[in-house]
Formats: structure tokens, sequence, C-alpha cells
């Protein structure tokens, strides 16, 4: 087994909410510099940002997994991650159709830049990005699911876009293996102050916009960086393993 430092909730350029120096090769740099070894790469409704950062990792100790961050009808804040880009495409076209047809404001929101590996301009995505889908959480789940990708509830603790503030509890019909919890939360006290997710494995993320977001609290133990690989160690079981840890 090999272990892995993770960051699983990063935001790049294309995401009007970030910084500007969210681009590939800085991304690479900040995670290598804390010893983060995989990251994901999770923009608003969007992956057009991920083969950018996977090619700026090449030849790095570093694995890069395609995703996104998907709103869903309800206003839920979802992670999306994928092994490969042809399955990131695949949620991006069914995304592409179900959000408004509504063009980005960029003095209200931001820019949205789809970049090259390299962090230079390539176009501007001209689709409002911060905004619902039409895809209910059901249906973005089986999405997922069905193209062998990972689906974890954002911040579910949060006011803004947090399953548990605009739900009310984790649906019971939806086999959710995980749920992500801010840098906010103090992860030993989550069970006594939300005992509707005690039962659920809880990653921590930076939900990362600035490159000062990054955390390096997520660690696996697996046999390979892959979503079969985090699913088995998200369950603790054969042999695999994952915990939060709290660094001194």
């Amino acid at each position: 087994m090999k272990t892995f430092l993770a960051e699983l909730h990063i935001h790049t350029v294309l995401s009007p909410c970030a910084s500007v120096e969210m681009i590939p090769p800085l991304i690479v740099r900040t995670a290598l510099d804390m010893g983060i070894n995989l990251i994901a790469i999770t923009d608003h409704n969007s992956g057009k940002n991920a083969a950018a950062v996977i090619k700026a990792a090449q030849s790095k100790e570093l694995t890069v997994l395609p995703g996104m961050e998907l709103q869903t009808r309800e206003d839920v804040h979802v992670l999306c991650l994928f092994d490969t880009l042809e399955q990131l495409d695949s949620l991006q076209i069914l995304v592409d159709q179900s959000l408004p047809n509504i063009k980005n404001n960029i003095e209200f929101y931001g820019e949205q830049f789809i970049v090259d590996h390299t962090g230079e301009f390539i176009q501007r995505e001209s689709q409002l990005l911060l905004t619902s889908t039409n895809l209910s959480f059901e249906d973005a789940f089986k999405a997922v699911n069905g193209l062998g990708g990972l689906f974890i509830p954002a911040h579910v603790t949060r006011q803004a876009f947090g399953l548990i503030t605009h739900l009310g509890f984790v649906p019971p019909d939806v086999p959710i293996e995980a749920l992500e919890i801010s840098r906010h939360i103090d992860i030993q006290k989550i069970n006594e102050s939300f005992p509707q997710i005690k039962d659920f494995p809880i990653i921590q993320s930076g939900d990362v916009h600035y490159l000062d977001d990054f955390l390096s609290v997520n660690q696996f133990k697996m046999k390979k960086p892959s979503i079969l690989e985090i699913k088995l160690a998200l369950q603790n079981t054969k042999d695999r393993h994952f915990e939060v840890i709290h660094h001194n």
C-alpha cells in the first residue's frame, strides 16, 4: 500500500470566485510544496481546465483527478470525481444541457478563464457557471455513479449550498459514499454538532480558491490513486485506510 495526501476540492481560474493565481503550474507547485500527491480539480459546473492541470502535473509526483463541483436543482454543491477526462466529458455534456442559458456577467460574478497547462489564456467561458443546473440531487448521483465516478456532497454543514442546510438530511435512498466538511469545522466535534452525518466517511477540504487555501489532512493508504481505491479506503476495507490527520 502507498500513502496519499489528498486535496480533493480545488478551483482554477475557470471558477469566477477563484483567484487569478489559480493556474495549473501554481496549483501543481503548491500541492507538491505541501507534500500533497493527490488532487482533484473541481470547478463550478465545468471540467474545462482539468486537462490543463493534468498536463501541468506530468512527470511530477502528483496525480490529478478530473472533476467538477456540480450545483444541483436544490442549490446543493457536490464534488464529482473521475479517473478519466472521457468520463468527465460525458458528465459535462449532461451539465451543459441542464444549465440555464445565461451569459456570465463579468463585473458581477468575475472572469471565467479557460487556460493551457502553462496558465496562458485560451478563451473566456461565456456561460454563467455560478448557477444551479436542472439536475436533481438524485439525478446527479445517478449520472456520476453511472459513469463510474465518486459523488461527494460538498461542505455539507455550510449555510451556502450545503446539503444539511438545503435538504436537512442525507437522502436515505441515495447511497452516498462520503461527505465533505469545510476547513472551518473541528472534525472532532462534527458528530455531536451534526448527528445526521455521523455514520458517513468524512473528508475535510480546503475548497481551494486561493493558493493559501490548500489543506493536507486527507490521508489515504491504498494501492494506487484511483476512484475504486479511494472508495475502498473510505470504507477502510481490504487493507485500504482513510483518515483525516491533524498536523502539530
